[in-house]
């Protein structure tokens, strides 16, 4: 067991009682709230200081409908206050390198990547200081099942794609935090695979299966005694959104 307890903070705290939230007050986010939200996640880390990404602001009930069918129907899509699309943004990358005399078409896997990963970290900014006003939401990873619709909808040009998603509002529910799987699982130290003293992996995905089933049993929700590890199965066999990489190619994104 990883000892903590003694070393807390604000921000620590804040990740510590951090749960999904799909349903919302209908009091008012005021539209300052969120660029001063904004403002601030914007100091998140940056590859080389590209900054290539962009969020829309969707408050729209017509264009949050549309989002909701993208995404699976999600009732809370639709029904957010708020929505933010985080995307990957090469189109000022673009204008730098032309302006320069040089071009971006043979646009490799790294830009991809550090460009999907500054929107993530963005994001990630986004959720923990909305979170710290006092608002909440959900990511909403399902805006890649259809990355040219989701474009079309938000009017992104070429070389820009929606990674994922975030509802935003003030809370109308306080679900019941799930739990989340060994810390020991997913720390090595000095070299992959040294986990500590009690760090059989195969046991740590066993206790995780124990503690999800409690945690859906308690909730009185249907699951399977292996809840975690038969869910993964499930979800990523066969392979998931298996046209998301021509799609992201026909944006400008070359993931090859």
């Amino acid at each position: 067991m990883i000892e903590t307890d003694s070393f807390t903070s604000e921000t620590s705290s804040l990740l510590a009682d951090r749960v999904s939230v799909r349903r919302y007050s209908d009091k008012p986010v005021p539209a300052a709230l969120v660029d001063a939200v904004l403002q601030a996640a914007f100091r998140a880390p940056t590859s080389s200081n590209i900054q290539a990404y962009s969020v829309v602001v969707v408050r729209d009930q017509e264009r949050l409908k549309l989002l909701s069918a993208v995404t699976g129907n999600q009732k809370h899509v639709a029904a957010t206050p708020v929505f933010l699309a985080f995307c990957a943004d090469l189109t000022r990358m673009q204008a730098a390198m032309e302006k320069n005399g040089k071009s971006i078409e043979a646009n490799n896997l790294e830009l991809g990547l550090v460009s999907s990963i500054d929107a993530a970290l963005v994001g990630m900014a986004t959720s923990l200081v909305a979170e710290s006003f006092g608002l909440k939401g959900v990511m909403i990873g399902a805006v890649r099942n259809d990355p040219t619709e989701v474009a079309r909808i938000l009017g992104l040009p070429k070389r820009v794609f929606c990674v994922f998603g975030m509802c935003l509002g003030w809370p109308d529910e306080a679900p019941v935090q799930k739990p989340r799987m060994a810390q020991q699982a997913m720390v090595h130290y000095e070299t992959y695979g040294n986990h500590g003293a009690d760090g059989d992996p195969v046991a740590m995905l066993e206790a995780y299966d124990r503690d999800l089933y409690a945690h859906y049993t308690a909730m009185q929700k249907l699951s399977a005694e292996d809840s975690w590890t038969a869910e993964i199965a499930k979800k990523f066999s066969p392979q998931p959104r298996a046209g998301l990489r021509a799609a992201l190619r026909e944006r400008g994104f070359d993931f090859l």
